[in-house]
């Protein structure tokens, strides 16, 4: 095992079981007990593929931890090959990840809105489990509902979906505005265009929000400069208005980035 820096290493994990929820999205739980002790809600790990002419590891987010048994569960969508790949890992193989990676949720005891996105609602389930307030969680899907059912152990769920096959036909926005919900803070986890209208909504309602900003990553580790957004301060590593989302996030105050 190689120690990459205090609570982050990189390690040979092993696969404990692996299912699919729907035609391509993946559950998986690893054994990783190091990283499992020291993750939070809305970190990531970066998994690294077997194929030796792909360097580049695919960053996943941490769905579930299970500090007890020193357990994670990724919850991710089939998209290209490495992925591809992952999905066909079964108990018992090994699968080299490193984490835990990114800053994480900031629990607050307010009442709060889950919103989750597509394949960014598996990291709101771990948040849920964590926050110690009233809950309201607000899931959009395209058609296909996954997780959902997991959530509701946590508080209420309400769902959206873009063919109106489920719960509200529409966005989040449109599932808040339907049920009338309220909340004093946003957490929010999902597509470019679901955050920018959250961060919009949070600032006319006067509403606290953090955002887990979606990226594709390179490093992982804020070296390489590749998962950079626009932000209100300058970065201390690059000197201009960016903030590395792998290293600075991917969690930020909505106010502190622009979308």
């Amino acid at each position: 095992m190689e120690t990459i820096q205090k609570e982050k290493v990189k390690l040979t994990a092993k696969v404990v079981s692996q299912e699919a929820l729907t035609d391509d999205i993946c559950s998986m739980w690893i054994q990783a007990d190091e990283i499992a002790k020291a993750a939070k809600p809305g970190q990531f790990i970066s998994v690294y593929t077997k194929d030796k002419s792909k360097v580049l590891p695919r960053p996943i987010s941490l769905c579930e931890v299970d500090k007890e048994q020193g357990r994670l569960r990724i919850v991710y969508r089939v998209v290209g090959a490495g992925t591809r790949e992952f999905s066909a890992y079964q108990a018992g193989d090994d699968i080299e990840i490193m984490g835990p990676l990114g800053n994480g949720f900031p629990l607050k005891e307010k009442k709060a809105f889950l919103i989750g996105g597509g394949i960014g609602i598996p990291p709101m389930l771990e948040l849920a489990k964590n926050l110690n307030c009233e809950k309201q969680m607000v899931l959009g899907y395209r058609d296909v509902l996954f997780l959902n059912k997991e959530f509701e152990q946590y508080g209420k769920v309400y769902v959206a979906t873009e063919d109106g096959s489920a719960g509200t036909k529409g966005n989040v926005i449109d599932a808040i505005k339907a049920n009338g919900l309220e909340a004093d803070v946003i957490y929010a986890c999902g597509p470019t265009p679901m955050l920018r209208a959250l961060k919009a909504y949070a600032a006319e309602n006067g509403i606290e929000c953090w955002l887990s900003l979606e990226e594709k990553m390179a490093c992982g580790i804020g070296a390489c400069l590749a998962c950079v957004c626009k932000s209100k301060d300058i970065d201390e590593h690059s000197h201009v208005h960016n903030k590395r989302i792998c290293k600075d996030g991917p969690v930020f105050a909505a106010e502190e980035v622009e979308l």
